[in-house]
């Protein structure tokens, strides 16, 4: 584990806010189910070692689980407590076995060093105000040929891609519209 600064309070929204999100995913994913076909481009294969950086209620670590299959595993971390909580509850619930949930403090997850094969940080890192150390910590747990997924959640793709150039360590490996790869320099 890395010592980081804390993350900014502006960063972990406030337990309402997580519950209306919450409430918000399960309409546009009842309405709109778009995830299950969005996850196939990541390049996540049964047996790799996943972490859903930022994971929230969950919604893309069920499908890692599914992908990743019994010889794999899923690391869902974040920052609030409510979204460790509530997928723990989604594994029980489903009996998913290879879900580990964990709660980051700042910048700093339990996730041990250079583990996962893909590390995805999807629809979140608009609210990183750091992304020298927040990279950091996510290049310490992707392993030295693993790649990172990205997305600009509710930012435009140039601060994407400046916050990126901040954190260093890694290269766009690819890039489509709704995502990048990054790998190692």
């Amino acid at each position: 584990m890395t010592d980081h600064p804390p993350s900014a309070p502006s960063e972990r929204m406030s337990d309402l806010g997580f519950k209306l999100m919450r409430a918000f995913m399960q309409v546009e994913d009842f309405v709109r189910p778009f995830i299950d076909k969005r996850v196939q481009i990541f390049g996540i294969k049964e047996g790799m070692t996943v972490v859903d950086y930022g994971c929230g209620p969950g919604r893309y670590t069920i499908r890692f689980s599914r992908l990743v299959g019994p010889l794999g595993i899923v690391y869902a971390v974040d920052i609030h407590p409510l979204a460790v909580a509530t997928v723990r509850r989604e594994m029980e619930k489903r009996r998913l076995s290879n879900v580990e949930p964990l709660l980051a403090a700042g910048y700093s997850s339990p996730v041990p060093d250079h583990v996962a094969d893909v590390t995805c940080a999807l629809d979140m890192f608009f609210a990183i105000r750091e992304p020298a150390p927040f990279l950091a910590e996510l290049w310490r747990i992707t392993k030295q040929d693993g790649i990172l997924v990205i997305d600009d959640g509710h930012q435009p793709r140039e601060t994407t891609k400046r916050k990126l150039q901040e954190g260093g360590h890694r290269v766009i490996w690819q890039e489509t519209r709704d995502h990048l790869k990054c790998r190692p320099r």
